[in-house]
């Protein structure tokens, strides 16, 4: 990548594309739904239920609320998103290619040998990767070291990580929990992507996370409760989220696991299977 001064890429963009419209957002998020679709139907394997539970979020995030830089990845100024839920890098894969970060035809590679989009993301080959991810409930924590680092290097950054309902039923998540409240780290926000189903079932009957919000409350978190499939709620939720001082925010994004593919839609079996070409050829009728 060539290296490029660090500017916002808000005002250097052209038509500022990455400060969209409501409208925008959602043919945006149709768009990386249908990316996730075909790029999963290629490989013939990957996790398509989760990956479209979270498109709106990825898709308001990344067109609308963090700063970064396609053409300067590491433009030291940028916001730094962190995706603990690593099985959904499709998704991610998807927003990076339409930002611009690599060519969109490469979306086709996933999964393949030598290519750069692998199953759960590598930050050392994929620009615009944050953190390398597999193993579940790892993502707060590693979130919370670089909130800490842009503390001590006196930067302006803020830190955003995104994490699976399944995953918050992981003691590592919970400690993490009380670092962030201890360290007061208010330039970091977490996201729950809480679409109820995790790879064997209905988190639930698995193990029941309720009362969620009342947890992070209780472990010293600014709590938001939001529809994940908001463009408006999301937006606003990130935006009252860098005005909380003294705290770190969580906001838990109440989604559906499959969200715009109707056969897809809270289908425990979607949660890590690839669709077959019919079911890829519906999928991508329902997303036009």
């Amino acid at each position: 990548m060539p290296n490029h001064s660090e500017v916002s890429p808000k005002s250097t963009s052209p038509k500022n594309r990455f400060n969209l419209s409501t409208a925008e957002l959602e043919e945006m998020a149709k768009k990386l739904r249908r990316h996730v679709i075909t790029m999963i139907a290629t490989a013939g394997s990957g996790h398509p239920g989760g990956s479209l539970s979270a498109a709106d979020i990825i898709t308001t995030l990344y067109f609308k609320v963090l700063r970064h830089d396609p053409r300067n990845p590491q433009w030291s100024k940028r916001d730094r998103f962190i995706l603990s839920k690593g099985h959904a890098a499709p998704i991610l894969y998807a927003a990076l290619a339409e930002a611009g970060y690599f060519p969109v035809a490469e979306l086709a590679t996933l999964r393949k040998l030598n290519s750069h989009l692998q199953g759960h993301a590598d930050r050392k080959f994929t620009p615009g990767v944050e953190m390398s991810s597999g193993s579940l409930g790892m993502g707060l924590s590693f979130a919370i070291g670089v909130a800490l680092t842009a503390r001590l290097d006196s930067k302006a950054y803020r830190t955003c990580v995104l994490l699976s309902d399944g995953e918050c039923e992981e003691g590592q998540t919970w400690e993490a929990a009380l670092s962030a409240a201890h360290f007061k780290l208010d330039n970091l926000t977490a996201i729950v992507d809480y679409n109820g189903i995790q790879l064997s079932g209905w988190t639930r009957d698995i193990m029941n996370l309720e009362p969620f919000t009342q947890k992070w409350q209780a472990f010293g978190w600014h709590t938001i409760d939001i529809d994940g499939h908001d463009f408006d709620q999301i937006l606003s939720a990130c935006q009252r989220a860098e005005k909380i001082k003294s705290k770190p925010t969580v906001i838990v994004a109440r989604t559906i696991k499959g969200k715009g593919v109707s056969f897809m839609e809270n289908n425990v079996a979607f949660h890590g299977k690839a669709p077959t070409r019919e079911e890829a050829e519906r999928a991508l009728k329902e997303l036009e």
